[in-house]
């Protein structure tokens, strides 16, 4: 036999076929990657959550002082709960938070809203509670960086 110049070229039917798809090596770098994403957003984003939910305290803190100035525009001073105002129920608008009335007098009175049990808003470390104190012409809120301005 001669030797040739080319070599023989298998053909296609003697070619062995490679397998298609990923390694194992390669999901378990894309689930690293995903869970390393994962951990360092969900904290963020539950964060931005308890931020947003605090409008639900802003909302019931003020319906309350609406209310009370319906109130007093009639009576001679402030009332003392939520039922003389015609709220019938603590909650905020959403049930995060339960609110409160005390402190009231003929020139002010101090809403509070704290964070209802059983809701996400419980773990929120950053604000409590949150409060306007309203003493003749002045409404203070308190903590002031839980109020969005």
């Amino acid at each position: 036999m001669e030797p040739t110049l080319f070599p023989h070229t298998p053909s296609r039917a003697e070619r062995p076929t490679r397998a298609r798809g990923f390694t194992l090596i390669e999901v378990m770098i894309v689930v690293a990657i995903i869970g390393i994403l994962a951990a360092i957003a969900y904290p963020s984003y539950t964060r931005y959550v308890r931020e947003a939910r605090r409008a639900d305290a802003v909302a019931a803190i003020t319906r309350v002082q609406l209310a009370q100035e319906r109130y007093r525009a009639n009576n001679p001073a402030y009332a003392g709960d939520l039922a003389t105002l015609g709220i019938t129920s603590n909650a905020s608008p959403d049930g995060y938070y339960t609110v409160a009335i005390s402190g009231q007098s003929a020139t002010g009175y101090t809403v509070t809203a704290t964070p209802a049990s059983g809701t996400s808003q419980a773990s929120d470390t950053d604000c409590p509670t949150i409060t306007m104190v309203v003493s003749g012409a002045a409404a203070t809120p308190s903590p002031a960086s839980c109020w969005k301005k």
